[in-house]
């Protein structure tokens, strides 16, 4: 058993990281994300810019987020539902359909997405990061080098290394 704990504690980023990085353009919009988000079965993703540069993460709980203040706020949404309720009002149906009028949200994913990012080298202790992930209160943490995106560590990575306790007989 202590072999076991022995040869976790000596586990570094790269004995767990995902290599395949999945990641998400700053530029897109909120449905491009979701779309995303549920079609590769993930929670997250790190955001790049144009030149691939790592520049945060985003995840459903931002979406979500976001949603929830555009339902609570007002402002260019209501103005939109002003001008589509008067344009239901003067013109049927049929004529609307012909219209193709679809309201796009201009959020994109810069706008809601965390700037700051987590990383840690291929040589950090997998303990360390168990440890970042729990005070920070964070699901990912990046894997650079040289500034360079290489890898991701997920909660889910950590939970897959299995410690298990000895059990001590009772007194």
């Amino acid at each position: 058993m202590s072999d076991t704990r022995e040869s976790v504690r000596n586990m570094t980023v790269s004995d767990v990281m995902q290599r395949e990085i999945l990641a998400v353009d700053a530029g897109w919009s909120l449905e491009d994300l979701a779309d995303f988000l549920v079609d590769n079965s993930i929670s997250g993703a790190p955001v790049v810019a144009e030149d691939d540069e790592l520049v945060g993460v985003v995840s459903l709980t931002d979406i979500v987020r976001q949603n929830r203040l555009q339902e609570h706020g007002s402002g260019a949404q209501d103005m939109h539902d002003v001008y589509l309720f008067e344009l239901d009002r003067q013109m049927g149906k049929d004529e609307l359909r012909e219209l193709h009028i679809q309201y796009e949200t201009p959020v994109m994913v810069r706008d809601i997405m965390t700037p700051m990012i987590f990383s840690v080298s291929e040589d950090t202790s997998v303990q360390e990061v168990a440890e970042t992930m729990l005070k920070g209160r964070i699901h990912r943490v990046f894997v650079t080098r040289e500034n360079k995106l290489t890898g991701i560590v997920t909660a889910l990575d950590l939970s897959l290394i299995h410690i298990s306790e000895p059990t001590r007989p009772s007194p």
